[in-house]
């Protein structure tokens, strides 16, 4: 009986069913100065099978799922535009990005008080504003996607403190 349970468990563990993939295609869009829109794909997925991981468009070998992966977004020095390298070769003016059941933004804002840059980063519903002219969305991971995305760099507070 022993054999026939140890043949199971280990048929269970090996099964490629019980691998945990994600493929989490990440489509968004960035908005130009001119208004021009121009749609981008980035995202992540996991073959914990083939031990890979697919960030954007290129796949890496990893002995297993990396805790984070982080995007800087830096602004411009006169604050009117930003980069992500990972969505773009230059600058542009904001970004909508849609990663799984997450939703990440940088819109553009009028205040009647000084904001840096006049930006509004919002993941998944929450407002941010810029403390300075770099911050960075983490993307954590789970086995089957992401657990959570979270702002560095950033205050709820509109950075006028």
């Amino acid at each position: 009986m022993k054999p026939l349970f140890t043949f199971l468990m280990l048929c269970l563990i090996y099964c490629p069913a019980s691998f945990a993939d994600f493929d989490l295609p990440g489509k968004g869009e960035l908005i130009y100065p001119t208004g021009m829109v121009k749609p981008f794909e980035f995202g992540f997925g996991w073959n914990e099978a083939q031990s890979k991981i697919r960030i954007g468009n290129k796949q890496y070998d990893l002995n297993e799922l990396p805790e984070s992966y982080s995007v800087a977004i830096a602004m411009s020095k006169d604050e009117k535009n930003v980069w992500v390298q990972e969505f773009a070769k230059g600058y542009f003016e904001q970004f909508n990005w849609q990663i799984g059941s997450h939703v990440i933004s940088l819109r553009k804002q009028s205040f009647d008080h000084a904001v840096k840059g006049d930006y509004v980063l919002t993941v998944d519903g929450t407002d941010y504003f810029f403390v300075s002219r770099a911050a960075s969305i983490t993307i954590k991971f789970a086995q089957d996607g992401i657990e959570s995305v979270t702002a560095d760099g950033v205050t709820k507070d509109m950075g006028n403190k």
